[in-house]
């Protein structure tokens, strides 16, 4: 998660003094959850690295008036998608290839095998529903879970609704708490500790 109050620390710092620590320091905040939210619509690793780069340029050259942005985090991510959608349009490319790269992870807290072998079915679940999710799903899904964006950065990044990203995220979690319950279901857990003490 991205901690705010370091982001303004930083933005004020960058925008003053034009410290260059403070701007290498925000770009390792954001690289990869803005690399990987390029990637989700350009489906091209070298052009989201490329288009990650050129919009942390243009934060350079704009350093001075920072302190006008109120919203880093949304700045950035809308300019992120601003320019995936031009490299799209710029090459004429079609989105159609699922891109997942991050996984969500689920930490065990026991080294029990069957306590080991439920978390790692159950994280390959979660996994497979969230790339399974229409695109704009998945990227809203995203953005909240796992960028830690508040419904309403994520609607002013993506250009939509409040209630779109809240209806988004509705859908993504019923789809999700579907597929995990044969795997959280008490019944079916003692069911699949049996099978593997038979194995």
């Amino acid at each position: 998660m991205i901690d705010i109050q370091e982001v303004k620390a930083l933005q004020q710092q960058l925008s003053l003094t034009e410290d260059e620590t403070a701007y290498v320091r925000l770009f390792r905040i954001y690289y990869t959850a803005l690399f990987q939210f390029s990637l989700s619509f350009v489906k091209n690793k070298p052009a989201a690295e490329e288009i990650v780069s050129d919009v942390f340029m243009q934060l350079w050259q704009i350093r001075k008036k920072l302190d006008t942005i109120s919203n880093l985090t949304v700045y950035l991510y809308t300019c992120i998608r601003n320019h995936s959608l031009n490299y799209l349009r710029k090459n004429k490319r079609e989105s159609t290839s699922s891109l997942d790269d991050a996984s969500l992870s689920i930490p065990s807290t026991t080294a029990d095998p069957e306590q080991l072998y439920i978390t790692t079915e159950l994280a390959k679940k979660i996994d497979a529903i969230i790339e399974q999710l229409p695109e704009k799903c998945r990227i809203i899904f995203k953005l909240v879970r796992e960028d830690g964006l508040k419904y309403r950065e994520v609607a002013e990044v993506l250009d939509i609704s409040v209630k779109t990203v809240e209806t988004q995220m509705g859908i993504a979690m019923k789809k999700i708490n579907l597929a995990i319950q044969p795997l959280t279901d008490p019944e079916l857990l003692s069911a699949t500790r049996l099978r593997c003490h038979q194995n």
